[in-house]
């Protein structure tokens, strides 16, 4: 049984329903864009550089069969391309089609949009707070970065 007190939820309800909202919002702005919320997120991940297989499954958490699909998809659709690895003949890199740069800079510009707008009835403190304690949820459970904020840039080199 719920118990509600006054409007306050405990930390665990707060975190996955924020979640869920947070992910209902990413999966609308995906379809806008007729794509589907992981193919969203590949390319908010490759925006920051070009990565390698084994790179990008770590970082998305996917396993090779799931993210092998998911790049295959978003390369038919012209999003991704796969590249050879310049430091290793065996390996590819997926980067970004210049259309798949310019819908995830659209995807990207409008989901971060929409999101922000989730707490806009918030004081400039009250958001600044907010982040800082998602921040550091987010860095103390070392969360890869799927979806980096505005001027926020990868520690990974973007020429690769």
């Amino acid at each position: 049984m719920v118990k509600h007190d006054g409007g306050r939820i405990g930390i665990a309800a707060a975190l996955v329903r924020s979640a869920f909202l947070v992910n209902a919002v990413y999966a609308e702005s995906a379809r806008e864009y007729g794509i589907t919320s992981q193919q969203g997120q590949l390319l908010c991940v490759l925006m920051a550089k070009p990565y390698g297989m084994g790179e990008l499954g770590a970082t998305l958490r996917l396993a090779k069969s799931s993210l092998t699909g998911l790049v295959d998809r978003t390369e038919r659709n012209g999003l991704v391309e796969r590249r050879p690895d310049p430091q290793d003949t065996r390996a590819v890199r997926v980067a970004l089609t210049r259309r798949g740069g310019r819908i995830a800079e659209e995807f990207y510009t409008e989901t971060c949009r929409r999101i922000e707008a989730l707490t806009a009835g918030f004081a400039p403190a009250e958001r600044d707070a907010l982040a800082a304690l998602l921040g550091r949820v987010v860095l103390d459970n070392k969360v890869p970065a799927v979806f980096l904020g505005p001027g926020e840039e990868d520690a990974g080199d973007r020429g690769n």
